[in-house]
């Protein structure tokens, strides 16, 4: 033992030492209370050497072990104190409480270990006796307790363990070997657990406050060690699912539940789990904090709750409500904490809040089992419960979980998903599944008496039920062990007789019969030397004689396969009683067989005359034992134990002669001289001496000390001593006070005798219960006394033996070894008892010392048979718990380990041998009752012959009296007498009358419930067998052949043809199928899009429209309005239009595909290549890969079921409707022969004989024809067919009346069917009927007219007879032509049918190879589901996360354009301020910095909750910081700059701009601020969504390469499976050496079609290659053109992209950005500023206006002036002209003078060419000008660079 401390061991030392010593010392205490014959003094040295000689006795090489004993006897003296009142013990000061709290404080070691044999409890074994510790050694156990509740744990795959009394075995399943650990209270075990790891195991005790153990596994050391956890035994263990909780719940009286720490071995919760039994408790998988508890009538829901006061289980009940109470054996948690449990009637219930949620039960309305339900486990998703009917039974859980009732009954109607019938008379109570890898196997434990191994797996290869081990089922009743080897023989009430080979430890056969048996007898060696035979006595009184054989002798076997080790064959059978059979015993020499029954008789057989019955006597009471006396007895005597204090004694029985036993009436002996001992109980009385004698010693010890104590008072005191010695006395008197002695007390009710046995001629000894048990009675028979009334003669036994400690505890049975040195008893407490007796020894004197152990359970384990082996070496014992164990006895002798048992050989001939006919009914008669029945019977024989002599006068009697009203109604009226004149009294028939009609009354008032359950009855077979067909087998004959045809008996359509069951998982769609829904969402963004823009054009031109205005000011005004609105209009529609032209451009670059991109419809088009490539798959390939399309699953597979059914069912129905239909034509053909027929012999009646063709017969209707008559029927039927039933219940009817009784059913059936035959035949009968009748007529007015014919009439008649012979050949041939069509039509449907009947093997062929390929496939489908569910979820999250994706990067392209359109605000800002600047502002600087200075702004969200300045504060402290940097900076450049007031000369309106811009600036800077932290956030959810994408791509790969490793599975499993094909030889072309292999499993099985198909395939994909190839070239030099035309359009960018650089540097100086210059918006504070202008002019216009008209005035007189002035100016004008004349004449003659020197000059000339030149080149520019203007308005047309001018000269 490992010790972590000396604490540790200490403490644990003192444990275990009082758990080791509690049985000795128990048993030490009884010693002490009990009287001896010899000495009874009573002492504290006796008893402290009694103690340590105890311990010495059975503890002698362990001195650790005595130190121990020793040191922990203090506190079980005080124990022993406490129950006697007397103070035999000092009392020390026990330290238990102290270690107990220093343990609590101490934690335990992980390592620390108890020691097994310091905790394991021993024998008892009386002191001074020298009987060894290891008297009896278990060898093995054949026996299991199945009805023990939870006794079947597996601890691995090959071992498991159950509870046998008070052994706890582990059984390794392989090699079947037994380990065994014994009990540490003695008081048996209540129940085991295991750990779920499988490294511990639980073994709670029974008996006062017991304990649980934990051993370690495979160790098998105890770990732990829990105390104090229930009153006297624990119901149930659990482990929570980590195995570091432990819970156990108690039984009567407490039912204590304890949650403990079992690893520190300290309790943490305790409570009361309920007022009744306690079935089960377990902890919830999912949470340790919820338990349940079940059992008798309740089941209670727990819960660990943290409370003020610290951790305390709450517990609900659960109500019923309107359901029945039931005890609830099942029940399992779910994961969302509901409780499915079972009833007793079978349904499941689901418990939610403590309350029934629905009650499930089956399709209408049937329980889901028949019966209990013992246990509900979840496993792999699937519910399965185990119920009593030994039905397992596989449930959907999600049906289950999602249950909720649908009308008020609260039952919901669910359907297994598979279920096993375990087997015939099996009651499943308890299962474990086993861990064997890839196997769904579990173990069963069967109430029955067998241990089951069951495969749930529900394939086609499922293995059926395996039978591991076959056990008796609850108490055996008897044991027999054989005389001449180590074989016995046992037998229970679960009518099983079994044979064991107790030496190898091998069970050899059992057999099983109708009832139960109940006694058990080897045969002795003097009637079968090989001991081979066994009498077994049965509950319904029947006997067996079986032999016991080993069937490898036999010389045939007649089909036997495998040889058993051992067999039993029926030798004899007999039923001596009427009910069980108690006892069975062999008279000495073998010559009698007596049997006893409770019957109260005891019947005698002789065994030489093949048990042939002597006679039986009554017994006052049930028999309960018989025993025969030994050879020591001088006669043979039977000694009959009753049970109710009756013993008797029977001689041995006189054998009649045959002739005198032949005439006997009866088998009973009633001049057998039998005595009776009737037992009065003594037991007080013995009681009372002992008291008497105890008082008796102890006054004569305290005289001894008085005189003592005066001779020293005397000495020492003197006279004064005598005076005090006197005073002393006298106080002494006093005191002593003697209690009354024990009453004389006799129980009212007797006690029941248990067992006894002869100790010599006319005495035996006896063991009683009840109130006279603790005591061996020794008893003699009183003389016999014919006269004397047994009933109420008392009788007592002479001597006695007391039992230590037996008083609750008495001897069952007792047995003693071949030299009868040992007597071994089997007490009621299921303990062995040993006593060491002196040889012929028949008083028992010698019955002092004895070895004590319990064996089986103590509760219900009484050891109901005890025996030893022929030979000594081996004790068996038997229990009422299932057990049996075999023991081997101390012997100088080793055992051999080989030992083996000899099964006897054999007998010659037994093979051949007539098995007697077993009597197999109850309620067959008795030896006696058959008996006293024949003379019955013969009685009732003579009885019935009188009575018929006596009908025989009464009939005659009637006939005299019917001839004398025959005589009375031929007299004339008046003489005639009365009929009531005849009656000699009116009331004598009126009150036979009513008597007849009370007794048909009574009778059917009696057979009412006859009537009712046969009606039920033929319901029943009706709905099962009747119903069910659609239509029935008709067989139609042909008339003249033999041929016949038979319609297919068609039942109802199968459910599949019916019902489609829902698929699995729908498929996931295809990549294709999704890229083309993306590229359709894609489009109606686009459209989205584009629709968007048009609605906001719409709204800005509505938001333009208003009322035209009434003045020109405002229509000015507005027209400046909308102009301004136009120009922000058309800026925005530019901007939308550039957008959408970027998004356009976007969008192709992204659908631009990648270098390894494929074309969705090329990879659609391979995928059609590869579908329909034509190729031909070999399914066994291991690379073959099913297409989606080829995919099968059960439901499909279902579908094709219903779908062939379906077929099948049409095409039979078809047929039948033809057969129906050719029925209905030989009907016709029937009637129309009939009619024939009637027209032929009409025709006969009018021709001479020898001239009459031969009728031809008509056909009839068979019974097989119309087998809907068989259910019509009238009273004579009904009759007929109730004689035939009288007679098959007279006797065995023989193969002729068998026969005649077939013979009289057809008749009936022709009766019926002429009855209720057709109305077609009826009427052709009529009409044949009318003819004939008028056929006679006119013979008779023939008749009449008899005279000689003349000529005329001579050749009228020979003309009617040419005429009659013609209508007879007609008549006749029409016959033969409807038989012959008829037939014909029917040899051509029965052609048809033939190939349709090889159809239709064809198709069940073809549904068996279906529905086993749907059974493999719903095997498959739940995983396959999973798998594809698993697909589908990877699938739809890939989805759902690519959604999320694109989502996200929608959000921030559009958070992009939001910062491109806030920069663009930003820069047309600074734009427009520019322009409001103007050229050469001398304060543009300043304004500038105005502008763009960076300010510190109060936050706008300041009013919201400081939730959000807490959030935000970081970031504003950032900013601000910023702002603060960039004013620092601003102000180091510039320390006078100051914005607070407008400088000198300075505009105003410009300064006051610049500060409302710079808000604007602010604004649009946040915001820019705000939109970049967003876009930022986004770029990380797309980084992680991206990266959770690839992780889901790979784990969706993972899973679909994982459904296609199923699928592929899936098909290899349905390859395996067998598909029969009928070929014939000429399709085999599969050929070796010109003949056909034997073998063709390596041939493949192809159609013609599919030949012919793949040969032309091989010239289509030759044409469709050369074809490719083709289109490969083409597409080849297609590329490399467009490879070229890209290099070209390449250059031709790059060369207008350089024409555009030059066109902008020419135009504008610089690059600039046409988008942003077209998208410039207008500066609307400038255009307001206009519209001000605008409406200043227009009041200055007014003002204007005004000065005008005064200017007008001062015109009008300015004019009349100017008028005048003008009249003198046209004067002044004439003479001018005048003067001009003149003087143009002067020139004239001027130039007249100079014309020599006149002539145009050449630089005049130059210059008027070069002024030309310049205006048509200016000319040409303006045009070039204006056009560019024209191309720069098109957005889209190509800018040519501007024209440069010519150089100059």
């Amino acid at each position: 033992m490992k010790e972590p401390d000396d604490h540790d061991t200490d403490e644990g030392k003192s444990d275990r030492s009082q758990s080791s010593t509690r049985q000795s010392l128990g048993s030490s205490q009884t010693i002490s209370r009990s009287v001896t014959k010899e000495d009874d003094k009573v002492s504290e040295d006796i008893t402290d050497e009694t103690l340590t000689e105890g311990e010495k006795s059975y503890l002698v090489d362990d001195d650790s072990d005595e130190e121990h004993l020793e040191g922990s006897s203090s506190s079980f003296q005080d124990d022993y104190q406490e129950s006697t009142g007397e103070s035999r013990y000092m009392k020390t000061p026990g330290s238990a409480t102290e270690e107990a709290e220093e343990e609590v404080k101490k934690k335990i070691s992980e390592t620390f270990f108890y020691d097994y044999i310091q905790l394991v409890s021993v024998p008892y074994v009386t002191l001074d006796s020298n009987i060894p510790l290891d008297l009896l050694t278990l060898v093995h156990s054949f026996g299991y307790d199945c009805k023990k509740r939870a006794n079947l744990q597996l601890l691995d795959g090959s071992t498991c363990m159950y509870i046998a009394g008070n052994q706890l075995i582990l059984l390794n399943l392989k090699t079947k070997q037994q380990i065994y650990l014994r009990s540490s209270s003695s008081r048996g075990i209540g129940v085991i657990g295991v750990h779920p790891d499988k490294t511990y195991f639980t073994v709670a005790e029974k008996g006062i406050s017991p304990d649980i153990i934990i051993y370690g596994y495979p160790s098998l050391r105890p770990y732990r060690i829990l105390r104090d956890g229930t009153d006297l035994g624990y119901a149930y263990v659990d482990f929570n699912s980590s195995g570091t909780l432990l819970a156990s719940v108690g039984g009567n009286p407490d039912y204590t539940l304890t949650i403990w720490n079992w690893k520190e071995e300290q309790p943490i919760l305790r409570t009361k789990a309920f007022s009744q039994e306690v079935f089960k408790v377990t902890f919830n998988p999912e949470d340790d904090a919820q338990l349940t508890t079940s059992g008798s009538g309740h089941i209670k829901f727990w819960g660990m709750a943290q409370t003020f006061t610290g951790l305390k289980l709450q517990g609900s009940l659960g109500r019923f409500g309107k359901t029945t109470t039931t005890d609830i054996e099942g029940y399992m948690e779910l994961p969302d904490g509901k409780v499915v449990s079972g009833s007793e009637w079978g349904n499941m219930l689901v418990w939610e809040a403590g309350l029934i949620k629905v009650e499930l039960c089956r399709t209408g309305s049937k329980s889901c089992h028949q019966g209990p339900i013992n246990q509900i486990m979840l496993d792999e998703g699937e519910v399965i419960t185990a119920g009593s009917d030994g039905c397992v039974r596989i449930w959907d859980f999600e049906t289950i979980d999602t249950a909720d009732i649908i009308d008020d009954t609260g039952l919901l109607e669910i359907e297994p998903i598979n279920e096993l019938q375990v087997d015939k008379n099996v009651k499943l109570f308890s299962m474990i599944k086993m861990n064997e890898t890839g196997n769904n196997v579990w173990l069963a434990q069967d109430s029955s008496g067998a241990i089951w191994k069951l495969d749930l797996s529900f394939s086609n290869i499922t293995q059926d039920p395996e039978c591991l081990f076959s056990f008796h089922s609850g108490a055996i009743e008897a044991l027999a062990v054989s005389p001449v080897t180590y074989l016995m023989a046992t037998t229970a009430l679960d009518r099983s007789v079994r044979i064991y080979d107790f030496a190898s430890k091998t069970p050899l056969t059992h057999v099983k019969f109708k009832q139960g048996g109940t006694a058990l007898a080897w045969v002795p060696r003097l009637v079968s030397y090989t001991g081979a035979q066994i009498v077994v006595g049965f509950e319904d009184g029947v006997v067996r004689i079986l032999e016991l054989y080993d069937p490898k002798g036999l010389t045939i076997f007649a089909g036997r396969k495998k040889f058993l080790d051992a067999d039993l064959h029926l030798k004899h059978v007999f039923k001596p009683h009427t009910t069980y059979i108690t006892a069975l015993a062999f008279e000495r020499d073998g010559e009698i067989l007596a049997t006893g029954s409770k019957d109260k008789t005891v019947f005698f057989f002789e065994v030489e005359k093949d048990y042939k019955p002597i006679g039986y006597i009554t017994t006052p009471e049930p028999v309960c034992q018989l025993m025969w006396s030994g050879v020591s007895h001088p006669d043979s005597t039977l000694l009959i134990i009753c049970e109710n204090n009756y013993v008797l004694e029977a001689p041995f029985p006189t054998i009649r002669e045959e002739e005198d036993d032949h005439d006997a009436v009866s088998y009973e002996i009633k001049d057998m001289c039998i005595k009776c001992f009737h037992f009065s109980s003594v037991k007080s009385k013995i009681v009372r001496l002992i008291e008497i004698e105890k008082r008796k010693r102890r006054k004569e010890l305290k005289e001894k000390e008085k005189e003592e104590r005066k001779k020293r008072l005397a000495a020492e005191m003197g006279k004064d001593g005598e005076m005090e010695s006197q005073e002393e006395e006298e106080e002494e008197e006093e005191e002593e006070k003697e209690e009354p002695l024990p009453e004389i007390f006799i129980p009212s009710t007797p006690c029941r005798i248990l067992c006894g046995f002869y100790s010599g001629p006319g005495k035996f000894w006896l063991s009683l219960g009840g109130y006279d048990a603790g005591f061996l009675y020794h008893c003699e028979f009183p003389p016999y006394d014919k006269s004397s009334n047994i009933t109420e003669k008392k009788d007592e036994p002479f001597d006695f033996r007391f039992l230590e400690d037996a008083e609750d505890n008495p001897i069952h049975t007792i047995t003693f070894s071949f030299n009868q040195d040992m007597m071994f008893c089997g007490m009621q407490d299921g303990a062995i008892r040993i006593y060491l007796l002196r040889q012929d020894d028949s008083s028992l004197t010698s019955m002092e010392h004895y070895w004590h152990f319990s064996i089986h359970d103590n509760n219900y384990g009484c050891i109901k048979g005890i025996s030893t082996s022929y030979d000594d070496r081996f004790l068996v014992t038997i229990g009422a718990d299932s057990n049996i164990f075999v023991f081997s006895i101390f012997s100088v002798y080793e055992l051999q380990k080989s030992m083996r048992a000899k099964v006897p050989s054999p007998r010659f001939g037994i093979e051949t041998e007539p098995i007697p006919e077993d009597i197999e009914d109850p309620k067959a008669y008795s030896i006696e009752n058959a008996r006293r029945k024949r003379e019955h019977d013969k009685l009732m024989k003579e009885v019935e012959e009188i009575k018929a002599k006596k009908r025989e006068q009464l009939k005659s009697l009637r006939n005299q009296f019917q001839k004398l009203l025959q005589m009375n109604e031929e007299l004339p009226k008046h003489m005639q007498f009365k009929r009531t004149d005849f009656d000699i009294d009116s009331k004598i028939r009126a009150d036979i009358n009513r008597k007849t009609v009370h007794k048909i009354q009574q009778v059917e008032k009696e057979l009412a419930w006859e009537k009712e359950k046969h009606e039920l009855g033929l319901k029943k077979l009706q709905n099962r067998f009747r119903d069910s067909l659609e239509s029935d087998t008709i067989v139609v004959h042909a008339i003249q052949s033999d041929h016949k045809i038979s319609s297919y008996r068609l039942s109802k359509p199968s459910k599949y043809s019916k019902f489609k069951r829902a698929s699995q998982s729908e498929r996931r769609a295809s990549k294709l199928e999704r890229l083309e829904k993306e590229g359709i969402g894609r489009k109606d963004s686009q459209k989205d899009t584009a629709g968007s823009i048009s609605v906001q054009e719409e709204s800005v031109i509505e938001k333009g429209k208003q009322f035209r205005p009434k003045t020109l000011s405002q229509i000015m005004v507005e027209n400046q309005i909308e102009k301004t609105k136009k120009l922000v209009l058309k800026a925005e529609r530019a901007r939308q239009k550039i957008q959408q032209r970027k998004k356009q451009w976007e969008d192709l670059y992204k659908s631009k595909p990648a270098d390894d991109y494929e074309d969705p419809k090329d990879v659609q088009a391979i995928k059609e290549a590869q579908v329909y490539m034509g190729d031909f798959n070999l399914k066994t390939a291991p690379d073959y890969k099913i297409p989606e399309h080829m995919r099968i699953n059960a439901a499909k597979k279902e579908e094709e079921l219903g779908q062939l059914d379906s077929m099948t069912h049409s095409k039979k129905m078809h047929m039948n409707k033809c057969i129906l239909s050719l029925r209905d034509l030989k009907v016709a053909v029937m009637e129309e022969i009939q009619c024939l027929v009637q027209e032929l012999k009409h025709i006969h009646s009018t021709l001479h004989i020898s001239k009459h063709i031969p009728i031809p017969e008509i056909p009839q209707i068979h019974p097989e024809e119309v087998p809907e008559k068989r259910f019509h029927y009238d009273e004579e039927i009904l009759l007929a067919f109730k004689q035939q039933q009288m007679k098959n219940k007279g006797g065995k009817i023989s193969q002729a009346e068998q026969a005649g009784s077939t013979g009289a059913s057809a008749r009936f059936l022709r009766l019926s069917t002429l009855k209720d035959g057709d109305l077609t035949t009826r009427e052709s009968l009529a009409r044949s009927s009318r003819a004939s009748t008028f056929s006679l007529e006119i013979s008779k007015l023939t008749e009449f007219e008899k005279a000689d014919p003349i000529d005329v009439e001579l050749e009228i008649m020979k003309r009617t007879e040419i005429k009659n012979m013609y209508m007879q050949q007609y008549l006749t041939n029409r016959i033969k032509e409807l038989i012959v069509t008829f037939d014909a039509e029917l040899h051509l449907l029965r052609h048809q049918k033939l190939k349709l009947d090889t159809q239709m093997k064809l198709s069940d062929l073809h549904h068996v190879t279906l529905f086993q390929e749907m059974l493999l496939l719903k095997n498959f489908e739940k995983q396959e589901n999973i798998l594809q569910n698993s697909v589908n979820s990877l699938d739809k999250e890939q989805q759902d996360m690519q959604w999320k994706i694109s989502e996200s990067l929608k959000e921030m392209e559009e958070k992009k354009n939001e910062i491109t359109r806030l920069q663009d605000q930003e820069k047309a800002l600074y734009a427009g301020f520019q322009a409001a600047l103007g050229e050469n502002n001398k304060f543009a600087n300043f304004l500038m910095k105005v502008l763009k200075k960076r300010i510190k702004r109060v936050k706008k969200k300041e009013v919201e909750g400081d939730v959000d300045e807490d959030e935000e504060s970081d970031e504003s402290s950032e900013e601000e910081s910023s702002l603060e940097s960039g004013e620092d900076e601003s102000g180091s450049e510039d320390d006078v700059f100051d914005d607070t007031f407008c400088p000198t000369n300075c505009d105003v309106n410009l300064f006051e701009l610049a500060l409302q811009l710079r808000e604007k600036r602010l604004d649009i800077e946040e915001a820019l601020v705000e939109e970049k932290k967003i876009l930022d956030n986004l770029k990380k959810e797309y980084d992680t969504l991206s990266k959770k994408v690839k992780i889901v791509a790979t784990n969706l790969n993972a899973a679909e390469e994982a459904l296609e490793a199923y699928q592929r599975e899936k098909q290899q499993r349905l390859n395996e499976l067998l598909v029969v094909i009928p070929l014939k030889l000429h399709q085999i072309e599969y050929v070796v050496f010109g003949e056909i292999p034997g073998d063709l499993s390596g041939t493949l099985v192809f159609s013609n079609h599919s030949l012919g198909r793949l040969q032309e395939r091989i010239v289509q994909l030759q044409e469709e290659n050369t074809k490719q190839q083709k289109l490969n070239k083409e597409w080849r030099e297609r590329r490399k053109q467009l490879i070229r035309e890209k290099r070209e359009m390449a250059k031709t960018i790059n060369k207008m992209e350089g024409t555009v650089r030059e066109l902008m540097m020419s135009k504008f100086g610089r690059v600039i950005d046409l988008a942003a210059l077209q998208t410039l918006s207008v500066n609307v504070t400038l255009e307001e500023l206009k519209i001000k202008k605008v409406r200043k002019e227009l009041l200055n216009a007014k003002e204007m206006k005004k000065w005008e008209e005064k200017i007008a005035q001062v015109r009008w007189e300015l004019m009349m002036k100017t008028e005048e002035h003008t009249r003198k100016l046209h004067q002044m004008n004439d003479l001018c002209i005048e003067k001009k004349k003149l003087d143009s004449r002067l020139n004239t003659l001027q130039n007249q003078q100079g014309n020599a020197f006149q002539g145009p000059r050449k630089a005049d000339i130059v210059a008027r060419e070069k002024v030309t030149e310049l205006i048509q080149l200016q000319a040409e520019r303006i045009l070039a000008l204006k056009r560019e203007i024209a191309l720069l308005r098109k957005k889209d047309a190509l800018i040519l660079p501007p024209i440069q001018p010519p150089p100059a000269d």
